[in-house]
């Protein structure tokens, strides 16, 4: 409060420089496929529009807009990244007792709350400046102070609740409160002060000076259970609420003169002088322009007070009324709180040609729809991959084992082509070779492991976050005990992260059990694999010819039938191959971006106080998955088909096997090249467990990372939090011993200014003993104790008694001295004992 003024005004909040662009650039590199550089412009602007706005310091109207701007950019960036985006905003409070420890939090809410306070600091400011001398100087102070009291608003019941951590000091509620009330009073002092100068009614005036009353009185209200608003702030409030309580009924005794309500207005200017007085008591803490203004008042008043108590005991000798029977004034509220456009509505001030110009980062896809564009990905994938292409390969796998036991083909290529290889073992034979066979699996194998062990250390970093942040609570638990350490536990607090360690350890598992299955597949098949890598001539060597067996036309006929019916099977995998590719590539080209970012303008526009979450897209996540329906009729149409070639294959195989029933001419043939043939078939698999595997460890590495980056978020909130619960411990104890010094200091002033007793001319009468059975009378003097006489129950013995009690026997049993007075017979007891129905009375 400026010491030529009556009314207050909010200092500034003091910032310190940062590279906000910095942190942007990094998040935006490592977690949105946009690159950086195409942002370089937006980048720029933020910085310079942050130093622009901590820079403000001088009450000009300049400064709303610098502020105004930034302030609006930092709610619209707020939909596009987390609250943590990275930086570390350093603020020093502007009210208390602690405004040179700075304050540092990772938390865009935290940056907004600062840049608000520091509007609602200028909007009152700006008020403070004006002249308010004239009716226009006054209506816009009172505009200022009705924006400064919406943005705090705002800020109390909007920003601080979405901070996710403890706000500092003097933005705590009762703090936002006290202050929100305090710049309601003003602007209302503002319109009382116009009232005044444009001559209105007494009793409208009234009202008006009466609403200012009970604004400063619940500013003082609530500023007395905040920590940041100072004595001298509360010793202000608490006189204009007294001040303008006896303006109010100043005015009222006006009105009631006018009306001819003689004793009435006597009645209220009695109160108007009393509501003085007890502003008048706060008058050391007082500036000189608050002092003035309540010496003119009490004096204008007095002089009213003596000249109607005057007029009604001379002239109207009306009943003047006790202040209880006083009609409570009515009360008129013209000030209100005003959220400023830009804060409630940043999307009416950020447009191409808008106030404060475009929005910054607007072509970078916001951070809701980025995570709900990631959800619905790993639903797609899930649903195209595992529900689908997955159930085709064991759909294909099941008829390829169906095969191996029937010992095809190769029974049928023994018969079919006793010398040398046939085609179809020549052509697979190529297709490894050129795949580079067991050196494509072994890189694979390589490179499955580097991730594994990737996915690993980051995930037993996230677990490290975990456990050191229990680790130091329970210290602190057990330090501080559970009373005033009374926040939740951390497996209470971060349910969901504990619940992850178990179930990624659960993943990690079952994919070591997988890996390992892979691998005895692989020692299995690896010597015939490196067979079928090796010449035609390798080849041939191992496979042992037979001799041309006479073909009968019911085996030529049989083994036609089995020709054809493997043919279909070759035919059915082919075209399971072509739908799996065609499928992978239609879930390649889903990209529902556009669809999201259309989504969530409609959201914006038809809920705009509603926050955008990934969950907002649940039923256009429903919609989108329809597409895939037929996809999976397809798999349930492929399933049919199998089960009837199977049967086709079976018959024709049993057919064929009685055809040539007794020739053995071809056996060990047959089970040379049904080898390679399964060779070759479990080589294919193991390439595709292989890429399931690549696959699979690059979708968990997303899953341990999001895990990893937030147990280190919550670790460091929670640190964050400790630290607040700590200092304000230590700020409680240290109040407590300061009270504590402080009141052994008054008491042993008050004991050293304490003048000794005064030494009493003669000997003091010694009070008598209480006692319960006396038959004698007290003196005339009884009733006087002194401590030093002691209380004693029951008999004494007269050895033992002290002099002054033998002496005060002695008169107790001396004649006239009362005996036989009402009440003090004998009740049964024998002397020196106590009689408790007759209690203590000293005195």
């Amino acid at each position: 409060m400026a010491s030529n003024s009556n009314i207050l005004y909010l200092p500034f909040r003091r910032s310190h420089p940062l590279s906000l662009s910095a942190a942007v650039r990094q998040y935006i590199s490592t977690k949105y496929d946009q690159h950086p550089d195409m942002f370089a412009a937006d980048l720029d602007a933020i910085d310079r529009m942050r130093t622009d706005a901590i820079n403000v310091r001088e009450p000009h109207v300049s400064g709303i807009r610098k502020i105004g701007a930034y302030a609006a950019q930092l709610v619209w960036i707020g939909g596009k990244f987390p609250i943590d985006i990275g930086a570390d905003f350093t603020w020093y409070t502007a009210l208390g007792y602690n405004t040179q420890t700075p304050v540092s939090q990772n938390n865009l809410r935290y940056e907004l709350a600062n840049i608000l306070y520091n509007l609602a600091s200028l909007y009152s400011q700006l008020a403070v400046a004006l002249n308010r001398s004239t009716t226009e100087g006054l209506k816009s102070a009172c505009n200022y102070f009705c924006l400064a009291a919406g943005v705090l608003s705002y800020l109390n019941t909007n920003v601080v609740p979405d901070m996710r951590s403890t706000p500092p000091e003097d933005l705590d509620a009762a703090s936002l409160e006290s202050l929100v009330q305090l710049l309601l009073a003003q602007a209302q002092e503002c319109f009382w002060q116009k009232a005044v100068m444009d001559g209105l009614k007494d009793a409208s005036i009234a009202r008006l000076a009466a609403k200012v009353s009970d604004y400063y009185a619940a500013a003082g209200d609530r500023g007395v259970k905040s920590d940041s608003i100072s004595s001298e702030w509360l010793h202000h409030m608490t006189a204009k609420h007294h001040h303008f309580a006896a303006a109010a009924q100043y005015r009222a005794a006006c009105d009631c003169l006018e009306k001819r309500k003689y004793g009435e207005e006597v009645a209220r200017l009695r109160d108007s002088v009393a509501c003085v007085n007890e502003a008048l008591k706060e008058s050391r803490w007082l500036n000189k322009v608050v002092l003035e203004d309540l010496g003119g008042l009490r004096n204008r008043v007095q002089e009213d007070l003596k000249r109607a108590e005057k007029d009604n005991d001379m002239i109207y000798l009306i009943p003047v009324p006790p202040k209880s029977e006083l009609k409570s004034l009515d009360r008129a509220n013209l000030a209100t709180v005003k959220v400023p456009k830009e804060i409630s509505d940043p999307a009416a001030t950020l447009a191409d040609g808008g106030e404060y110009g475009k929005p910054l980062f607007a072509k970078l896809v916001p951070f809701a729809v980025h995570v709900a564009a990631s959800i619905y990905a790993e639903r797609r994938d899930r649903l195209v991959n595992h529900s689908i292409i997955e159930e085709l390969q064991g759909l294909t796998s099941a008829l390829h084992g169906l095969l191996r036991d029937l010992n095809l083909p190769g029974s049928l290529q023994a018969l079919e082509k006793p010398l040398g290889l046939p085609p179809g073992l020549v052509s697979h034979a190529e297709e490894v070779r050129q795949q580079d066979g067991l050196g494509r699996i072994h890189r694979s194998m390589d490179d499955i492991s580097k991730l594994r062990a990737s996915d690993r250390a980051t995930y037993a970093e996230g677990v490290d976050f975990l456990r050191s942040e229990a680790t130091e609570d329970e210290n602190a638990r057990v330090r501080y005990g559970t009373d005033r350490w009374n926040r939740p536990p951390s497996k209470e607090a971060a349910g969901k992260l504990h619940d992850q360690v178990a179930e990624i350890d659960g993943y990690f598992k079952a994919a070591a059990n997988s890996d390992d299955l892979v691998k005895t597949k692989l020692r299995e098949c690896e010597g015939i694999v490196k067979l079928l890598m090796g010449t035609d001539r390798d080849l041939e060597d191992s496979v042992p010819s037979s001799r041309r067996a006479t073909m009968t036309p019911e085996v030529s006929r049989q083994a036609a039938n089995l020709r054809a019916a493997l043919n279909e099977v070759s035919r059915l995998e082919s075209s399971r191959r072509r739908k799996a590719e065609a499928l992978a590539e239609k879930a390649r080209a889903d990209d529902i971006s556009g669809v999201i970012l259309d989504e969530a303008a409609r959201l914006e526009r038809d809920y705009p106080m509603q926050k955008i979450e990934p969950a907002s897209f649940e039923d256009l996540f429903a919609r989108r998955l329809e597409r895939y329906k037929p996809d999976q009729a397809m798999l349930r149409e492929e399933q049919r088909t199998q089960d009837d070639m199977i049967e086709r294959v079976k018959a024709a195989d049993a057919a064929f096997r009685n055809a040539r029933r007794g020739d053995g001419s071809s056996k060990e043939r047959e089970q040379a090249l049904q080898k390679l043939e399964n060779a070759y078939y479990k080589y294919r698999e193991i390439i595709s467990n292989l890429d399931v595997g690549r696959k699979f460890y690059n979708d968990l590495a997303r899953i341990v990372t999001r895990f990893r980056d937030d147990s280190k978020n919550f670790a460091y909130q929670r640190r964050s939090e400790a630290g607040h619960i700590e200092g304000d411990m230590t700020n409680t104890m240290s109040a407590l011993s300061l009270n504590h010094s402080h009141s052994a200091s008054l008491q042993q002033q008050r004991q050293n200014q304490q003048p000794p007793p005064p030494a009493p001319s003669s000997p003091p009468l010694a009070a008598p003993l209480p006692t319960r059975a006396s038959g004698m009378a007290s003196p005339a003097t009884a009733g006087m104790w002194t401590p030093e006489m002691g209380i004693k129950f029951g008999e004494v013995a007269p050895a033992q008694q002290a002099p002054h009690q033998q002496q005060q026997q002695q008169q107790q049993h001396q004649p006239g001295q009362g005996q036989g007075q009402p009440g003090q017979g004998v009740r049964g007891g024998r002397a020196g004992q106590w009689d408790p129905s007759r209690g203590l009375q000293f005195g």
